[in-house]
């Protein structure tokens, strides 16, 4: 009798409480998300698998001494998941864009108008009982608005460790979420007319320019802002191995082999915080909704710069590319793309979206930068 009852004590369905049958829940509706509708799969397959086993009874494959808690340690705590992530994304963007029209970083800067709004909003929470965060808690939480997971985790192992996980995911998910998220609030600031609006094509960019581009932007990082070295230097340098042209194996391995396995890494970490104790409490929530709230902003205030350059330019420049200046790399791209083709069947949008896109990638750590250097 006894080893029957050791027995059923050992077992899953006897160690499960609602909290944690809730959160595997979570994470398989995030792998079907990601298997059937394709909502960024790369993210939110081992995000949801994650949350799966982190929330299995007993194993602990989450805690501190589990698998994918002490990838979490290794990788997320220390902020070096996010910098490789940072150099495989330089490796596999294209920079000219930007290059060939510089006006697209100020679509990139408006887009971070929802960092610094959330900052205010989080410390504005501080007066409902439940909530009581700190100034770097609340910048921690802001960068949520840049849409830049990696920027994101980066900011909040410096300022907030304590809400890393909820910050993680929040960014993350929102990132996945970018198809759903930005094309209603697209479509409610924008016009028919103004959506079908063609663009010019883009100067070819030289080669030149191309190597000084992320040269130039790292010294001017290291002598205005070096807290945000690291981010940056680490994007100019995958951008660096791709366009020099003399490394192109260190190339393909940065936007492959590394960035490949990173990702998996990550994800699986992230899915770590999913556990019902550490994700299902009031400041998760908080997080959560302010993330929300920050990245609708963002993308609002892009898209109404873009607005403000259409009329400047004479009609020339299509307001919806401004939803790409939150830093999404290349899913803002491609949903402005898709959001244009509806209303002109003739309308690519892809490359000239590129550009404020990128410069959301530069505005978010540029915005990490100054928030570590003034709370830090």
């Amino acid at each position: 009798m006894d080893e029957l009852l050791r027995l059923w004590q050992s077992m899953g369905i006897a160690n499960m409480d609602w909290g944690q049958a809730l959160m595997m829940l979570v994470g398989g509706l995030l792998i079907y998300l990601a298997i059937a509708r394709k909502f960024e799969p790369l993210l939110l397959v081992p995000i949801g698998f994650g949350a799966v086993l982190s929330n299995v009874p007993i194993a602990g494959i989450g805690g501190p001494d589990g698998l994918i808690g002490m990838v979490y340690a290794v990788g997320v705590e220390t902020a070096v998941f996010p910098l490789l992530i940072f150099m495989g994304v330089g490796a596999l963007t294209d920079f000219g864009a930007l290059i060939a029209r510089p006006s697209t970083l100020l679509l990139g800067a408006a887009a971070q108008f929802g960092i610094f709004a959330t900052l205010i909003g989080a410390l504005a929470l501080n007066y409902l009982p439940w909530f009581d965060y700190t100034l770097a808690d609340a910048a921690a939480i802001s960068i949520i608005g840049g849409a830049d997971g990696p920027t994101a985790i980066f900011l909040a192992s410096r300022l907030a460790p304590d809400l890393l996980g909820a910050i993680a995911v929040a960014a993350y998910s929102y990132m996945a979420l970018v198809p759903i998220i930005q094309p209603p609030i697209m479509r409610a600031l924008t016009t028919p007319a103004e959506r079908a609006v063609v663009m010019d094509q883009l100067r070819p960019v030289s080669r030149l320019e191309r190597i000084l581009f992320p040269l130039l932007l790292l010294a001017l990082t290291a002598l205005l802002l070096p807290a945000a070295a690291p981010l940056i230097g680490m994007l100019t340098f995958g951008n660096l191995l791709r366009e020099s042209g003399v490394v192109e194996r260190l190339s393909r391995a940065a936007q492959n082999e590394i960035i490949n396995v990173v990702t998996i890494l990550l994800g699986l970490a992230i899915g770590s915080k999913l556990s019902a104790d550490r994700f299902l409490t009031v400041e998760t929530i908080g997080v959560l909704a302010l993330g929300a709230v920050a990245f609708a902003i963002g993308t609002a205030a892009g898209v109404l710069m873009g607005k403000l350059m259409y009329r400047l330019s004479g009609g020339r420049v299509n307001p919806l590319i401004g939803a790409a200046g939150v830093s999404a790399v290349p899913m803002a791209a491609r949903v402005v793309n898709r959001v244009g083709l509806e209303a002109n069947h003739h309308n690519f949008l892809l490359m000239h979206a590129m550009g404020p896109n990128v410069a959301g990638v530069i505005g978010s750590a540029v915005a990490a930068g100054v928030l570590l250097a003034l709370v830090g």
